[in-house]
């Protein structure tokens, strides 16, 4: 079986994800904050710059799916589950996984704005312009990347993976 070559260490991340919540703290000073989690992918990404961040915040999540269990996306996304409460006129931060190809942030984006929020933000873990299809920049990145397949923190191929504490790449191979 082949090995998984770490991109990005636990400690790396952690580091980054604290930069990030300064960052946010200090753009919605003594603003509350909604997180909208994109799932599954972006869970662990949101605990952890949730704690990073020092303002009063609350959660929401929201699905898609575009990948299914494929390494290509299908370049179709799709809403599954839509957001829990009313962000009408609040501050909205979108936390993802991965900004990739940009069609499913471009299309949250839409659903997001449709719901009025005062402020829409995007937080995204990993950026990986290469493979950029929709003009999308988010507000706060954690790392760019190339272009390569990653698992781990919460990211997964399949299913699998999402535990790992790392952020590494997966062979071609194994996809």
């Amino acid at each position: 079986m082949a090995e998984l070559k770490v991109l990005f260490t636990r400690e790396q991340i952690a580091q980054r994800v604290a930069e990030m919540g300064e960052e946010i703290t200090r753009d919605f000073a003594g603003q509350p904050v909604i997180f909208v989690a994109v799932l599954k992918g972006a869970s662990v990404f949101l605990s952890d710059l949730a704690r990073a961040v020092s303002l009063d915040a609350t959660f929401d999540f929201i699905a898609v799916s575009s990948y299914g269990k494929n390494a290509q996306s299908s370049g179709e996304v799709k809403l599954i589950k839509d957001l829990d409460q009313s962000v009408q006129e609040k501050n909205v931060i979108l936390v993802e996984d991965i900004l990739d190809t940009g069609l499913t942030l471009s299309y949250l984006k839409k659903v997001l704005s449709a719901h009025q929020p005062r402020a829409l933000k995007l937080a995204t873990l990993l950026d990986k312009p290469s493979r950029r299809l929709q003009p999308v920049t988010a507000d706060y990145t954690g790392f760019k990347i190339p272009d390569h397949f990653v698992v781990g923190y919460g990211m997964d191929y399949a299913e699998r993976y999402r535990n790992l504490p790392e952020i590494c790449i997966l062979p071609p191979e194994l996809c």
